[in-house]
């Protein structure tokens, strides 16, 4: 959708999984590394996780398709006009073709969860893939386009690409806390950054900007910087946050382990005593 909707609700989609990334992977990490060996290292609590996380991206990909296909002014599933001899709403068409790979990829991750001999690391291939569509996408999406329409699209391609390309990093390292943060980290950004576009394209208060000057491109690239920076700083509370989760959580078990030895203890210590007597 060429509006502002258009850019907001993939970026809304964005946001939410890399905002729900940013919670899972320092969890998971974190939880990790405070479990003593023997002991199981991942409660069923985080499968469960994976198994929301697919079908969150199935329903956010299909609501995207539908929102692309179905709106007043969209292609309604027609692909080509023969009585005007023109093809119909092609962007809509490659907003619907980004969101079938997530689809997709949330499909693969729901079947990870599952009991099907599905190779390790599928998920993190798919996902790779449909970030790397993406990009390809909107790479032909901004050709003959003004200055600086093409140049905030084209940052785009930063976050975008860097997400398919540590993701793919992934399926061979896979468990590496590094590479899991970047992605998310990544994935925020592409978040925030569709919510730029649309801000500047399609701006709310009705002032436009002008498209062909240099100090407009200069300051969106600082933009995307600063973006950058929130984006990391979110992840680092998030990190924090869930360090403090678990650290409170290991310090009350282990708690409960001493209170409950101490009972067994005076029990046994009371048993003792009464067969003496």
């Amino acid at each position: 959708m060429a509006n502002f909707k258009g850019h907001a609700l993939p970026g809304s989609c964005f946001l939410l999984l890399g905002l729900c990334w940013s919670l899972k992977y320092p969890l998971r990490h974190c939880w990790r590394k405070r479990q003593p060996q023997g002991r199981p290292k991942l409660p069923q609590f985080f499968n469960r996780i994976d198994l929301v996380e697919g079908a969150i991206m199935i329903f956010l990909s299909f609501v995207g398709i539908m929102a692309e296909q179905f709106v007043p002014d969209g292609p309604h599933a027609h692909l080509y006009n023969r009585e005007a001899n023109a093809w119909v709403k092609l962007m809509n068409w490659q907003h619907s073709t980004m969101y079938l790979f997530f689809l997709i990829c949330g499909i693969v991750k729901v079947l990870t969860t599952s009991s099907l001999p599905v190779p390790p690391g599928l998920d993190r291939l798919a996902l790779s893939l449909a970030f790397f569509m993406e990009g390809f996408l909107f790479y032909f999406h901004v050709h003959m386009r003004p200055h600086l329409d093409t140049h905030i699209h084209s940052l785009l391609f930063v976050a975008v690409f860097g997400s398919a390309a540590s993701t793919l990093l992934e399926v061979f390292m896979r468990d590496n806390i590094i590479l899991e943060i970047l992605r998310t980290s990544l994935t925020i950004l592409q978040g925030t950054w569709f919510f730029q576009i649309g801000f500047v394209l399609y701006p709310l208060n009705g002032v436009e900007w002008d498209l062909e000057a240099h100090d407009n491109v200069m300051f969106i690239t600082m933009c995307f910087c600063w973006h950058l920076a929130v984006d990391l700083l979110i992840v680092a509370t998030n990190y924090c946050m869930a360090w403090c989760c678990v650290q409170r959580y290991v310090v009350r078990g282990c708690d409960m382990e001493i209170g409950m030895r101490k009972t067994s203890s005076s029990q046994k210590a009371l048993l003792q005593e009464s067969d003496e007597e």
